[in-house]
């Protein structure tokens, strides 16, 4: 099987082998106690990565962003949530609507959207919430827009980048991604303290624990507040040191890696172009396809299977039509790619041989 549904962009894999040992995984306490080993040195190089003043480690996203919308609900505030945001950030916000503060949704990425859902609350400070970028679409966030929104109404703009961080990096001439890979706002070119970035280092790092970045100031006051900080464990010894690895790969090698997997996602657009399935304009790594009306995505992708190809097979949402994306990495050689394009116009040409029949 040749498997595209991994979301490990940059190929980075963490092996015990290529781990420093550790005496004990974890330490048995919650962080308000004690950091295990490397967490601080970790969390500057995050720091420094996307542009921010100060980063915490989080187990997961799902510890991140509960807590972090559980400490906004205790501020008079109103939240403004982009409807592309992804569930788990969502069901953080769900928090401080369960503790009274005002949640509205506004059009992904739509800017005249926000600006009416703004205009139709009080004047409350804003949160406004997003996703950095969004694969289905391949497009991503306004954010410089959305900052000047909030700094006029003395709000904050939350973003979750775990797509992009590791991917996206400052923009240089010739550079698909751009380089350093910290992600959507330095893509964006944007620093501003209203800016709070949460990510997993999942995807292109390949570490499964989250971080949050902002300000000292901001993150000061989240530390001090926070009730994971007290009631969960921290990231264990192992993921701390994956983390560490992971941060000094890309510091050696990680505009080489995101060089080679952009070369790997430009051929096998090239590919999609010819069967006339390109569906976004983006090189980002998870290419949907768009395919014709009278192929269902759901047969399409066991096809694919049978032939010995993995791909991602993504519900409708409220009852929307299926859809099916390749997500490649700089794992994947020219052969891999070509063999999945080969077997992709074969499935299609049986899917619809097929419908013609009956």
């Amino acid at each position: 099987m040749i498997d595209f549904m991994s979301a490990l962009y940059l190929g980075l894999d963490h092996a015990s082998r290529h781990l420093p040992a550790w005496s004990r995984l974890t330490l048995g306490k919650p962080r308000a106690l004690e950091v295990p080993p490397g967490t601080r040195r970790v969390e500057q190089q995050l720091a420094v990565l996307v542009g921010c003043e100060r980063a915490l480690l989080y187990s997961s996203t799902l510890h991140l962003f509960s807590d972090l919308f559980a400490q906004l609900a205790q501020s008079q505030v109103n939240i403004f949530v982009d409807a592309g945001t992804y569930p788990i950030v969502r069901w953080g916000v769900e928090r401080a609507a369960c503790a009274g503060t005002l949640v509205t949704s506004f059009k992904q990425y739509d800017l005249d959207s926000l600006q009416e859902a703004l205009d139709a609350v009080d004047d409350k400070p804003p949160i406004i919430v997003a996703d950095g970028y969004c694969p289905a679409r391949g497009k991503s966030a306004p954010i410089a827009k959305y900052l000047a929104h909030a700094r006029a109404r003395r709000g904050l703009v939350v973003i979750d980048d775990s797509q992009a961080l590791g991917i996206f990096g400052r923009r240089a001439q010739s550079v698909t991604y751009g380089v350093g890979g910290g992600g959507s706002a330095q893509y964006a070119g944007v620093a501003d303290g209203r800016l709070i970035l949460g990510s997993s280092l999942a995807k292109a790092f390949g570490v499964p624990v989250a971080v949050l970045a902002g300000s000292s100031a901001m993150l000061d006051e989240f530390e001090r507040k926070s009730g994971t900080r007290v009631h969960c464990s921290p990231p264990s010894v192992a993921m701390v040191a994956a983390a560490a690895r992971a941060s000094a790969i890309n510091r050696r090698r990680g505009d080489a890696l995101r060089m080679t997997l952009a070369q790997r996602v430009s051929r096998f657009r090239q590919g999609l172009r010819k069967l006339g399935l390109i569906a976004i304009p983006s090189l980002f790594p998870m290419q949907p396809i768009r395919l014709p009306e009278n192929i269902a995505a759901e047969d399409l992708h066991e096809e694919l299977r049978e032939r010995g190809i993995e791909t991602v097979l993504h519900r409708g949402e409220g009852g929307g039509k299926a859809w099916i994306s390749f997500i490649l990495t700089a794992r994947h050689s020219a052969n891999e790619i070509d063999t999945a394009l080969a077997h992709l116009a074969g499935a299609l040409a049986r899917e619809q041989r097929l419908r013609f029949e009956t």
